[in-house]
């Protein structure tokens, strides 16, 4: 029999089942708001307590998307099809599904995930009372991002009745939104320019997986765009996609909404992003996408608090 883990292996096993590494990602929306505040108020007392006690929330919120999708792609075969395939690649490693390789049980890692979510929630609860302001509109947008955030595999199955696109570029929009409601409440255009392109940056990463994942998803009836079109629909769909992530930019800048340094300061990822598609276009490597996608995410985030900082001291 094999020995117990100690507490650093099962917190390890944990970690890896919410994907800590992209967790940490999520966790950038957070700067963009800080950096996105008036110089003035970015120390407030009031101001930082509510991002502390959002981020609180937001672990256990991310965590539970995370692991109850694990645990439906175990139940329903998907993740076993997507992983354990002849095209798994480095870039794909097993080793972020402890579900498949039996370090973790559907048991444990359900109980986990429920925990997770009621640990949100109650933060996420407290970040309202404590929160210097609480526009109705921060309020929906806070309430619908708990609320649906983990629909995706789980529950509603929003992923399975062709609504993951939406959702996923819903939430991660909302993951910048949110905080900026109940620390600042009110909504600059720049400031949803700038979620807009944080939510673009997720789905372009999940667009380029879930090419990567039709067989598998297609099998258990995960209705994805890529499963639904067919390979040349699934281009012009990404492409539309890359298109809409330039209009972002490109679209308030021309309605005079945003200045032509917040155009200079995004350039690196307009151009990131096309070399994505064309590349993907030219070679057909929806994984190697994926990781691109990844890195232009990355970028976005980076362009966006260089602005962001500089922005108050032009």
């Amino acid at each position: 029999m094999a020995p117990e883990p100690g507490v650093l292996q099962r917190l390890g096993r944990y970690a890896r089942l919410v994907k800590f590494q992209f967790v940490l990602d999520f966790f950038l929306a957070l700067l963009i708001v800080w950096t996105a505040m008036e110089p003035s108020t970015r120390l407030d007392g009031q101001v930082l307590l509510t991002l502390f006690v959002f981020a609180l929330g937001k672990i256990g919120v991310l965590s539970a998307v995370m692991t109850l999708d694990d645990v439906t792609g175990v139940k329903d075969g998907s993740d076993t099809a997507n992983y354990l395939s002849d095209g798994n690649t480095e870039l794909r490693p097993l080793k972020r599904k402890p579900l498949l390789t039996g370090e973790l049980t559907v048991h444990q890692a359900q109980r986990f995930g429920y925990v997770a979510l009621v640990w949100g929630a109650v933060w996420w609860l407290a970040a309202v009372l404590v929160a210097p302001h609480v526009p109705v509109w921060g309020l929906v947008v806070t309430a619908l991002l708990l609320s649906l955030s983990v629909q995706y595999s789980w529950g509603l199955k929003l992923s399975y009745v062709g609504l993951g696109e939406l959702l996923l570029l819903f939430s991660a929009t909302a993951f910048v939104l949110s905080p900026y409601s109940l620390t600042v409440g009110e909504l600059p255009a720049l400031v949803l320019v700038e979620a807009l392109l944080f939510g673009f940056g997720q789905l372009l990463i999940a667009g380029y997986s879930n090419t990567q994942d039709i067989s598998g998803d297609a099998a258990v009836g995960r209705r994805t765009v890529a499963v639904m079109a067919s390979a040349g629909g699934n281009k012009v769909f990404l492409g539309t996609l890359t298109a809409l992530n330039l209009l972002v930019v490109l679209g308030p800048y021309a309605a005079g909404w945003i200045s032509g340094w917040f155009l200079l300061a995004t350039l690196p990822l307009m151009v990131l992003r096309l070399r994505q598609y064309v590349s993907f276009l030219r070679n057909g490597h929806a994984l190697l996408a994926r990781s691109r996608g990844v890195v232009v995410f990355r970028t976005t985030v980076v362009c966006v608090l260089l602005h962001n900082v500089a922005y108050h001291w032009l």
